[in-house]
C-alpha cells in the first residue's frame, strides 16, 4: 500500500518536508537566540553599577560598547567651551544639561555634561567650570543620535545651545579633535542634579525584541503546518488507494 511513496511526486514531496523541517527549525531557534540575547543585555543594562565601582582610564574604555556604556571613566586635562543642551528631562520636569568640553591630556577633547538645572536653558544659570587642570570622572556614554530619546534634532537652536550631544553635531561648532563619546559627572557642584548614565542602543526589552519573539512563534507554527499537510496527503492517498482496492472508485473516463 504504501509504494506511493516511492514514486517521483512523493519523492519530491518527502525532500521538500525533510529540508523545510529542519531550516524552519533553525530560523525559529535562531530567532529566539536573538531574543533571549535582548533579554540578557536589557538586563545587563538596567543593573546598577556598584557604588564603590572605581574609576578607569576613559582610553581604555573607548569605543563605548554595550560592556563599557555607563563605566566610570576617569580622564584629565583643561574645561574649555561651554553649551547648553536644552528640553531635556529628569524626574519628570523639564530643564537643560551643562555641557562643558574637556581638552584632556591626549589632546582630544569630551563632551563632559556637568549636571541638569530646570527650567529653560539660560547662559545666566549655568555656573562656571573649574579653572586650570582638573581630572573629572564620570558615567561613559556613547555619542548620541537623532533617534535618542529626548534629543533636540531639528536644528534651529541659538548660539551656545547644543541638541544631540556627538562628535558629529560638535565638529560643526567646536575646532577640536573630538572622542567619540561624552561624559555625564555623577557627583555634580554648585547645585547641579547630576544626570544617571543611559542604557546603551538595543539593549531594551523594545519592538524589536517582542518582534523576534513573534518570528520564533512563526517558524514553529510553519513546522507545525509542513507536518500537517504531509500528514493529511499521506492520508488522502492511503484513502484513495483504499477506496480503489475495495471497488468504491468508479473507473476514470477513458
Amino acid at each position: 500500500m504504501h509504494r506511493f511513496l516511492l514514486t517521483p511526486r512523493w519523492w519530491g514531496i518527502n525532500v521538500f518536508v525533510a529540508l523545510a523541517v529542519p531550516f524552519c527549525l533553525f530560523m525559529g531557534s535562531w530567532q529566539l537566540g536573538r531574543f533571549e540575547d535582548r533579554v540578557d543585555s536589557h538586563r545587563e543594562a538596567s543593573t546598577e553599577r556598584p557604588a564603590d565601582q572605581v574609576a578607569a582610564p576613559m582610553d581604555s574604555l573607548l569605543p563605548v560598547d554595550k560592556t563599557t556604556s555607563g563605566r566610570l571613566a576617569s580622564t584629565a586635562g583643561e574645561y574649555g567651551d561651554q553649551l547648553l543642551v536644552p528640553e531635556r528631562r529628569l524626574d519628570g520636569r523639564s530643564g537643560f544639561y551643562v555641557l562643558t568640553l574637556l581638552k584632556t591630556d591626549s589632546g582630544k577633547t569630551v563632551p563632559v555634561v556637568r549636571g541638569w538645572l530646570p527650567g529653560v536653558a539660560d547662559p545666566a544659570k549655568a555656573p562656571a567650570a573649574p579653572t586650570g587642570r582638573v581630572e573629572v570622572s564620570g558615567a561613559l556614554q556613547a555619542s548620541e543620535n537623532a533617534g535618542t530619546k529626548g534629543v533636540h534634532s531639528q536644528g534651529g537652536l541659538p548660539a551656545g545651545q547644543l541638541g544631540v550631544i556627538s562628535a558629529a553635531s560638535l565638529v560643526n561648532i567646536v575646532p577640536y579633535d573630538l572622542y567619540d563619546a561624552w561624559l555625564t559627572v555623577q557627583t555634580p557642584s554648585d547645585g547641579m542634579i547630576p544626570v544617571p548614565a543611559q542604557a546603551p542602543t538595543n539593549t531594551g526589552l523594545d519592538l524589536k525584541a517582542f518582534q523576534n519573539l513573534g518570528y520564533t512563534g512563526e517558524w514553529f507554527v510553519f513546522v507545525a503546518f509542513v507536518l500537517f499537510m504531509w500528514f493529511r496527503l499521506y492520508r488522502r492517498e492511503v484513502e484513495t488507494i483504499r477506496d480503489a482496492e475495495a471497488g468504491l472508485l468508479e473507473p476514470a473516463a477513458r
